[in-house]
């Protein structure tokens, strides 16, 4: 059985040595300019034997920013600096996509132009609190885009999948997950819009359409891909349609025939209804993430997942499909250094082959 997880797979112009995927992981060692930094790069580069990684999510603007310590690619210093994070990869025979993300309402005005609040399809403040340099702050009520704003924001995504190709990242994945902009637009909880970007699902999902659609006229869809989390209702995501919602999404995906959905969800639970139907609807490559163990990721296979992403498993295992190949045990991760600067529970986690040596 382990060899469906460890076998190669064609995913568009890529083929990968197998079919385990390194999941989109913040971990805020990028400082204040957002310029991914040497670090950053040994830290894919170390990851490179996963079949894909997709990259932390990485801001396509300054309005698009939330969070301390974060990756952009809006400059052309960024742009740079991810071409060595990407030669890295590549070097070490890796697979690298840069996942686009705006965070909407997810941020605060210390992050924002101008002390300007930040923006969201409608003026709905998010549930709880925001993590800020000060500490805990509760989140601003965002700004409703005024409809004309919204093709500006489309037009960032598009800058900033040619960003990336030049960068040389093998492709791009929209970040369409975890109650950030364009799942806001999508939840009937969050956009209460009453023009051509709210109402139907139609309506809800023109703005993702719009941003796929602008970078398929830059890139081939085989190197687009769209990550989903249908059932996530943190900070308030709201819905009362999810899975007739993420159905239509998946068909408007297929339609394009883009590289792949990568969803945030399980095929094997009686309680998760959206999946199956995004499985149904959507017959290209799916990815499926969430807390998946090696035993669970070979029943998804199983069950017509294409490839499984492991997110904390690669924090704290590097080479992790050589650990599943050789049945060997997994380290453990220290949650408390996930966000902090510096090498310390980011690059300092040995292979096996380090740790058998009695060399790490």
């Amino acid at each position: 059985m382990l060899d469906s997880l460890l076998s190669p797979y064609r995913l568009g112009t890529v083929t990968l040595p197998n079919r385990i995927v390194m999941a989109p992981l913040t971990r805020s060692r990028a400082g204040a300019e957002r310029i991914p930094n040497e670090m950053i790069a040994e830290y894919y580069r170390q990851r490179s034997g996963a079949g894909l990684i997709v990259s932390e999510a990485t801001s396509i603007s300054p309005s698009g920013v939330g969070y301390e310590g974060t990756p952009g690619i809006w400059t052309v210093q960024q742009e740079a600096a991810w071409k060595h994070v990407t030669n890295a990869v590549h070097h070490a025979s890796g697979r690298i996509f840069c996942q686009l993300w705006h965070v909407g309402r997810i941020s605060h005005r210390m992050w924002q132009n101008a002390n300007a609040r930040p923006v969201a399809p409608s003026a709905v403040k998010p549930e709880g609190q925001i993590r800020t340099p000060n500490g805990m702050e509760d989140f601003d009520t965002p700004r409703a885009l005024e409809t004309a704003e919204i093709p500006s924001i489309v037009d960032d995504y598009r800058r900033a999948a040619e960003a990336a190709d030049r960068a040389g990242f093998d492709g791009v994945e929209i970040h369409g997950a975890n109650g950030y902009l364009v799942e806001q637009f999508l939840r009937d909880g969050t956009n209460l819009r009453t023009d051509r970007y709210g109402g139907s699902i139609e309506n809800r999902a023109r703005f993702c359409m719009e941003v796929l659609d602008a970078i398929l006229e830059y890139l081939p869809a085989e190197n687009v891909g769209l990550r989903l989390s249908p059932h996530n209702l943190g900070r308030g995501m709201t819905h009362s349609d999810l899975v007739e919602t993420y159905r239509y999404v998946a068909e408007q995906a297929q339609e394009r025939k883009i590289a792949y959905l990568h969803v945030v969800g399980a095929l094997d639970s009686p309680e998760d209804q959206a999946t199956p139907a995004i499985r149904q609807a959507f017959r290209g490559p799916l990815i499926v993430c969430g807390g998946y163990t090696l035993e669970r990721a070979l029943k998804a296979l199983d069950l017509g997942a294409d490839l499984v992403a492991f997110g904390r498993p690669f924090i704290s295992n590097p080479d992790l499909p050589e650990r599943f190949r050789r049945g060997a045990p997994l380290a453990e991760w220290n949650t408390e250094t996930f966000y902090t600067p510096g090498p310390t529970g980011y690059i300092d986690y040995p292979a096996l082959d380090v740790v058998a040596s009695g060399t790490a």
